[in-house]
């Protein structure tokens, strides 16, 4: 049995670290299940969901710097496991606030922001962990099964969550604090590992490190780049409720369904890269995918027609989890081992970022042009981004494959 699992899943350390990814992820899809259905219930206002996700957004700006300097001298397992305790002790409170009602809202912000506070503080030294535990030849295969656990997570945890909030909401926060004490108990099971030892004594210049890194590293910056453009311009998802509601005419479940087809396209991408790695020149496949990813949102955009529409979003989920796949391993690969905490904090700003802005843009376009024609240009703006990347960032369009990728000098 041990024989069949893909390589890296082999390994100890990284199937204790991919268990723990999986727990986390599937605990927080069925935590967002009931604290949306609860915070909506309180005044009937879609207002106070965006007051939660402004909530745990604003600690991400603030804090991911410091904590990615904090991942790079202190021991990554023992942040991470601070950043999971907090994470127990989070859904622990919304189960206590359940229990008394949950008739408030400033709870709800409250432990929102706390919850932002540990996703910036654990993701980066957690993230960091994947490259220092898993040989180099096996990197690629070990990045996609951890997209593998994030988009089970994210098509399954919802659906389930939703079925436990049908017998109660405590049940829903008991089996995630169960889910979280498992990723917790993963975590501490990894080998002590020391921290990166530094000469330099902590300071702005230490703390900025990572920013400097990615700005003078071609390929990197351009990866990361692209991707939050990408995402930017054409991600339609923030929009897929107009398109349930008059433009398709599917209805609620539908929308549900909408909302799951890109995350089954990403999972079956996840799955393949998982079992067999690319091995082509990885430059020039992401600017090819990211082109793939735009087309899908243009077929998508202008699509009136319910199984054209959700094969348009797969293939879009498809495309991106490889782009997704090939910057996360770029970034592993050239990032020296002490900048990586720092370097992956600069990454995850610039995604998590990315999606945030960008629901707001379609929201704003959508308001100001209409719905379909925001998608489309979105759509054809990705694709003419992936076009003249050839030209802004060369080094990026002839990269090689991802195996023959080393460190950069700091």
């Amino acid at each position: 049995m041990r024989r069949r699992l893909p390589p890296a899943l082999r390994l100890r350390e990284f199937a204790l670290l991919w268990t723990a990814v999986l727990t986390m992820r599937f605990a927080d899809a069925m935590v967002a299940v009931a604290v949306g259905w609860q915070v909506y219930a309180i005044h009937r206002n879609p207002l106070d969901l965006g007051l939660v996700g402004l909530a745990e957004f604003i600690p991400l700006p603030l804090l991911a710097l410091p904590a990615g300097h904090l991942s790079d001298r202190f021991p990554r397992r023992t942040i991470g496991a601070v950043a999971i305790g907090i994470n127990v002790t989070i859904v622990a409170l919304l189960l206590v606030v359940t229990v008394h009602g949950a008739r408030a809202l400033w709870p709800f912000l409250a432990l929102a922001a706390l919850s932002g506070v540990a996703a910036v503080t654990g993701s980066p030294a957690l993230s960091a962990l994947t490259p220092e535990i898993v040989p180099t030849e096996l990197l690629p295969g070990a990045v996609a099964l951890r997209s593998v656990a994030g988009q089970i997570a994210i098509v399954a945890g919802p659906a389930v969550g939703g079925l436990l909030f049908a017998i109660s909401a405590e049940v829903v926060y008991a089996v995630a604090v169960t889910l979280l004490c498992i990723a917790l108990v993963a975590v501490l099971g990894l080998r002590h590992r020391p921290a990166v030892v530094t000469e330099r004594a902590p300071g702005f210049d230490e703390l900025v490190a990572g920013v400097r890194f990615v700005l003078r590293t071609r390929i990197l910056l351009g990866a990361i780049a692209l991707d939050l453009f990408a995402v930017l311009f054409g991600g339609a998802v923030a929009l897929l409720p107009v398109y349930a509601r008059t433009i398709l005419d599917v209805g609620p479940v539908g929308l549900g369904v909408l909302r799951t087809a890109p995350a089954v396209g990403a999972l079956a991408a996840a799955v393949i890269l998982a079992r067999r790695p690319l091995r082509r020149p990885a430059g020039p496949t992401l600017l090819l995918v990211v082109a793939i990813f735009g087309v899908a949102i243009v077929v998508f955009g202008l699509s009136q027609w319910f199984p054209l529409s959700l094969v348009a979003l797969g293939v879009s989920g498809f495309a991106d989890m490889i782009s997704v796949n090939i910057r996360s391993t770029t970034a592993a690969l050239v990032t020296p081992n002490e900048l990586r905490g720092r370097v992956l904090a600069v990454e995850w700003v610039f995604i998590s970022a990315s999606n945030e802005l960008g629901a707001f843009e379609s929201g704003v376009v959508a308001s100001l042009v209409g719905t379909m024609t925001t998608v489309v240009a979105g759509g054809l703006a990705t694709i003419g981004i992936a076009l003249s990347w050839t030209r802004l960032f060369p080094s990026l369009a002839r990269m090689g494959r991802l195996e023959d990728l080393r460190p950069e000098p700091v």
